[in-house]
């Protein structure tokens, strides 16, 4: 099981064993983290594969040196109209690198 280091509605750092932020008192909710690694021609789809599955917090998508090359929150009922700019940048991105990482932050059940 792997908690977020972050507290999701403050920023403050959190402990491995917290289950509240020691700042704002926001529950802890624990999640795991997968990497999925992609060429250039399938990250769009692959991306839109991932949220079409649900129960995803955040996606990561990294270059072949591990930068970060885009980070946005995927939340429960998410419509297009509000991916559509992520995924226009994805596309973009896809035009510049030849692999990329994609890590998906996903609720534990």
């Amino acid at each position: 099981m792997i908690v977020m280091p972050y507290c999701r509605k403050c920023g403050k750092e959190l402990g491995e064993g917290d289950r509240f932020c020691p700042s704002c008192g926001t529950r802890v909710e624990p999640t795991q983290w997968e990497e999925f690694q992609v060429s250039a021609d399938d990250l769009v789809s692959r991306v839109r594969e991932i949220i079409r599955e649900g129960n995803v917090n955040r996606i990561v998508v990294r270059n072949e040196k591990g930068d970060t090359l885009i980070e946005f929150p995927v939340t429960i009922g998410v419509v297009g109209a509000l991916l559509a700019p992520y995924l226009a940048a994805l596309g973009a991105i896809a035009a510049i690198v030849s692999r990329a990482t994609i890590a998906v932050e996903r609720r534990m059940a």
